[in-house]
């Protein structure tokens, strides 16, 4: 159930930031414990930090 929550968030933060990503990439995202307790806000700036990242911005 934990996990199954956690993936659905971080699932969401990324479907709104899929955009960003350069399609070149793939990702794989292994979510901690941790991210069944963030707020979804911080969730969605570390999954878009991350694409920017990927994308050399």
């Amino acid at each position: 159930m934990v996990r199954n929550r956690i993936k659905r968030r971080v699932r969401e933060a990324v479907r709104l930031h899929l955009d960003q990503l350069s399609p070149q990439w793939s990702i794989v995202i292994n979510p901690r414990r941790k991210a069944f307790d963030a707020p979804v806000a911080d969730l969605r700036r570390e999954v878009e930090r991350l694409f920017q990242r990927c994308n050399g911005s």
